[in-house]
């Protein structure tokens, strides 16, 4: 009994090691020039939200992407290059976030950037 189980944890150990090092690979093997940004939108009581318009504005371009959030909020935009500057905002209703950068700077490739809509200022 002692023999089976000391192989079964063995092989355990082996197997997390084989998993640990495809992982270790993948993250090094990965395009360091594209990233990728997701988040969840809330409403001001932290409640995520379906069906905010989220905007990806490039800056150099100034070309403008839109997703519409899922079920709990989640938005995701992906292979966007690392020498770009983006700004973030989403809308609903009468809600708006604040814009947010993904800045050149910022060396995540794989970014989380929660927007937390609040109340549109009338404009007059």
């Amino acid at each position: 009994m002692a023999r089976r189980l000391i192989l079964l944890l063995t092989f355990t150990a082996a197997l997390l090691a084989a998993f640990q090092w495809t992982n270790q690979k993948k993250e090094k093997d990965r395009d360091q020039s594209i990233r990728n940004v997701s988040g969840v939108v809330t409403l001001p009581d932290g409640t995520a939200i379906a069906g905010a318009v989220v905007q990806l504005k490039n800056m150099k371009t100034l070309q403008v992407r839109s997703f519409i959030t899922q079920d709990k909020g989640a938005y995701q935009f992906q292979n966007l290059p690392v020498t770009i500057e983006f700004e973030l905002r989403a809308d609903y209703k009468q809600y708006a976030s604040e814009t947010r950068t993904l800045s050149v700077f910022d060396k995540r490739l794989d970014a989380i950037m929660n927007l937390k809509l609040e109340p549109k200022q009338d404009q007059k």
